[in-house]
């Protein structure tokens, strides 16, 4: 904070006097004594008013305790002052303060707390100017012709700009200027005060004795007071009358207290400027509605600021209180009421709502215990004033002698608890919002004065509006979140398939915006041949339609994974897919979630646990990341096609073997679309967590979500972890076969030895019906070469047969006398499930069936 001048009574530089004819100007007051003391009762600054009131230089006070300034017996009296002024910004007081002669000098002292440049804080000391510096008259004697309890000097500095005097007229007019309904004050040639009428003791809170000699900063530090007095130096000038800018307090009162202050020069009868008179005057009712208009857009940030229908309420209630009402209670019917239009008769049963916010400005008051707390159950009679308010739909103003008021609370002891005795004013207002009547607003005065009026309704109805809005939003949003998770759980797998050839974990986080639930799934397919699929996708948008649209892809996914499409080949057919979709949608709803999937992203892959490779395309979805088994972290090199939907652009299949034991990461883009780290950040997070060794799947899901989010998410996160196994010479066997009848029987005997090497010679017989039928058709219907394969997994038993034809078989029902057209079928009644997958040449039939446990 800048020092003040060491003489803030100082007169202005000639230069800036106002011009004109010399007079005769009364004696130059003593400056005012000013000192600084800090937060330790060590005195940092003094000024010459300060030496000429005790006598002490500078050099003997600065730096040493303000303690050593006090009369011998002041100690207590000392102590109890600092005592009072604890935790307040201005104190005065009268203290016996010790002269350097040994004198006793009992002064009006004003004290004001400020803050220097830091977090110190010091006191800014002022003695006012009323009796004479050195050499002034110990305590306890009074100056010859000075009425015994008058200041010293007062006489001449006082009364010379007062004009005051003893006919009629002279009190008529000094009257007048103490009673004036206005603030008035008079501030003469060296802008210090002379003059204070009542209405100017009151703003300040000073006596006009304690403010006499000061300038207004001393009076009152404040960055009005320096405006002001800068002003008023501008009257002295010769500057004409001035005006402060609206809504400027007097002397500093603040910037939004509603006050409108003039300066007038005070000149005498030869047109010289003496004096400054101040007069300063509130318009309530200007300053009454720039606070409601405060409120409201205060109101407009605060209430809403989440979807959480209690904080909004009780947001309600903390901006009602102080700024409105004295006391505020929201309750939330238990059962709202939707449509119809409002009835101007009361219901004929109790409504029945709880108790959601509550503030009082009295915390140990009557309304702040009796008004209940939060979740406490209210029930309103059918005649009370709530009740008819939520019948008619709008607000109500009471007061404390209303009949309706009364009857209410004899009937409801809750309701004499809630007002108290001393309440006066009250307002009840219904929260409505959308043709839904929620809940009631109840907001009552018992320290303001002023009743409610017209214009505190509609604040109140306002403030209640935004309130309801935003509750009905936040249910709504509630219930269609609710809706939207329960149909996205639904079509999420519930259950991972049971398949050898991966270990796999998985999460779904849900985005924590009030944007809701996306799009985002994963999947795991098992496919012939103990291959598996993983699948993860992301659908544009959040909400029921993206759930609904993500339930439809899936379901394509699956539907084409069936057929064994090669990875490249899926994703043109889902391609083709989300085309169709949106062209169904595109004449149904402008929305920008009604595009029926575009920009959809996608990520199939497929790994063969007997090849132990891996193929995989991608849809404008992120790479998948894979972690070797000697902790090596990479992207894989998938080429990133177009986003689903576009439609006319290729995708392409990319193929990589993967060691026994190497770790595959699919996720979707909410994982690495993080607030507070930028995507290199996260991408070395990501890495870091999936090196680390883990025991299980489940940590490493929980590991790397760890390590990526501080936060709830923005977005969806899917994310699929899968460790590779793979199927061993020992469990896989393959004979090439000549396109020969005869070899059919050999073909039997080759299944029926390596059945009973493996075990499995319960399921012999139906394996050598199904190695009959299908190598007999590869033989008859296909090409060479051909091949027959057997692949043992835990559970399940498979068959395979390929040829280089692309002929596929179909199963057909044989009539009475054909000679073919069984075996398919009745392969088909023994295996649990059999089919065709092609190749760039060729193709494989397959059939498997279950193995029992033994």
């Amino acid at each position: 904070m800048e020092r003040l001048p060491t003489h803030p009574g100082e007169r202005p530089h000639e230069s800036d006097a106002s011009p004109g004819p010399a007079r005769t100007a009364p004696p130059t007051p003593p400056p005012p004594a000013t000192a600084a003391v800090d937060a330790r009762g060590i005195v940092t600054e003094w000024s010459e008013g300060a030496r000429q009131l005790l006598g002490y230089p500078p050099s003997e006070v600065v730096g040493q305790p303000a303690a050593r300034l006090l009369a011998d017996d002041a100690g207590t009296a000392g102590a109890a002052a600092l005592r009072d002024a604890a935790g307040r910004e201005r104190w005065s007081g009268t203290v016996a303060l010790r002269h350097r002669d040994g004198r006793r000098l009992r002064r009006e002292l004003l004290a004001h707390r400020r803050t220097a440049d830091g977090p110190v804080t010091e006191w800014l000391v002022v003695s006012a100017v009323t009796g004479t510096p050195e050499g002034q008259t110990p305590e306890g004697q009074t100056p010859a012709g000075t009425p015994e309890g008058e200041a010293a000097g007062s006489g001449t500095y006082g009364s010379e700009a007062a004009g005051s005097g003893t006919s009629g007229s002279g009190r008529l007019g000094e009257w007048a200027f103490r009673q004036a309904p206005c603030v008035m004050a008079v501030f003469d040639a060296d802008l210090r005060l002379v003059r204070a009428n009542a209405g100017m003791e009151q703003v300040l809170s000073r006596t006009e004795d304690q403010m006499r000699g000061l300038r207004l900063p001393e009076i009152v530090p404040h960055p009005v007071s320096d405006e002001t007095e800068a002003k008023m130096r501008r009257v002295l000038e010769g500057g004409g009358p001035q005006q402060l800018r609206a809504g400027a307090g007097p002397a500093g009162t603040g910037a939004n207290d509603g006050w409108s202050t003039s300066l007038v020069p005070l000149e005498d009868p030869a047109g010289h400027v003496r004096a400054v008179c101040l007069a300063a005057h509130q318009r309530l009712q200007e300053h009454l509605a720039w606070q409601r208009m405060l409120l409201l857009s205060e109101a407009s940030a605060r209430i809403g600021t989440t979807a959480d229908s209690g904080r909004t309420a009780q947001e309600l209630a903390d901006i009602a209180v102080p700024g409105l009402a004295d006391f505020a209670a929201v309750d939330l019917l238990d059962a709202p009421r939707h449509g119809g239009a409002p009835s101007p008769a009361a219901p004929a049963r109790p409504l029945a709502a709880t108790r959601t916010a509550v503030r009082s400005v009295l915390d140990d008051g009557p309304t702040a215990s009796a008004a209940g707390t939060a979740g406490t159950k209210t029930l309103y009679p059918a005649l009370s004033p709530v009740a008819r308010c939520l019948a008619q739909g709008h607000g109500a103003l009471y007061d404390a002698a209303d009949p309706d008021l009364l009857r209410w609370v004899r009937q409801d002891p809750g309701a004499a608890r809630l007002l108290g005795s001393t309440t006066h004013s009250v307002m009840v207002v219904p929260m409505r919002a959308h043709g839904a009547t929620l809940g009631v607003a109840l907001f009552g005065r018992r320290r303001h004065a002023e009743p409610f009026e017209a214009d505190d309704l509609w604040l109140a109805e306002e403030l209640t509006a935004k309130a309801a809005v935003s509750i009905h939003t936040a249910r709504r949003d509630s219930r269609e979140h609710t809706s939207t998770m329960t149909l996205q759980r639904s079509l999420l797998p519930q259950t991972l398939p049971d398949q050898g050839a991966l270990d796999i974990a998985t999460r779904y986080l849900p985005a924590g915006t009030r944007a809701g639930v996306g799009g985002d799934w994963f999947d795991v397919i098992p496919l012939s041949g103990a291959r598996v699929a993983l699948v993860v996708g992301d659908v544009v948008g959040h909400g029921i339609r993206a759930s609904a649209t993500m339930g439809r892809l899936r379901t394509a996914v699956r539907t084409l994974a069936d057929v064994d499409l090669p990875p490249d080949e899926l994703l043109t057919h889902l391609d083709d897919l989300v085309l169709h979709l949106s062209a169904d949608e595109s004449g149904t709803d402008d929305t920008a979630e009604s595009a029926g999937g575009i920009g959809t992203t996608c990520l199939y892959a497929v790994y063969d646990p007997v090849s132990r490779r891996c193929a995989l395309a991608r849809a404008g979805h992120p790479p998948p990341a894979a972690v070797t088994p000697d902790g090596a972290v990479r992207f894989l090199d998938v080429p990133a096609g177009p986003p689903l939907g576009l439609g006319g652009l290729p995708f392409e299949t990319f193929e990589t073997e993967l060691p026994e034991g190497s770790l595959l990461a699919l996720y979707t883009d909410g994982l690495l679309a993080a607030r507070d780290h930028d995507i290199d950040e996260a991408l070395d997070k990501m890495f870091a967590a999936l090196a680390r060794p883990a025991k299980t799947l489940d940590t490493v899901c929980d590991r790397v979500l760890t390590a990526m989010l501080t936060h709830r998410p923005d977005d969806d996160i899917a994310l699929l972890v899968a460790r590779t196994r793979a199927l061993h010479a020992d469990r896989v066997a393959a004979w090439d076969l000549a396109s020969d009848p005869a070899v059919v029987a050999r073909a039997r005997k080759h299944a029926t030895e390596q059945l009973t090497a493996w075990g499995l010679d319960d399921a012999a017989f139906i394996t050598e019906l199904t190695v009959s039928e299908l190598v007999t058709n590869a033989i008859r219907y296909g090409r060479p070469p051909i091949q027959l394969r057997l692949i043992h997994e835990d559970s399940t038993l498979t068959c395979e047969v390929f040829d280089s034809s692309s002929t596929a078989p179909h199963m057909r029902r044989a009539r009475t006398f054909d000679e073919g057209g069984r075996g398919l079928l009745l392969v088909g009644q023994l295996a649990r499930r059999w089919g065709t997958r092609h190749a760039l040449t060729g193709k494989t039939v397959w059939a498997e069936q279950s193995l029992s446990p033994g």
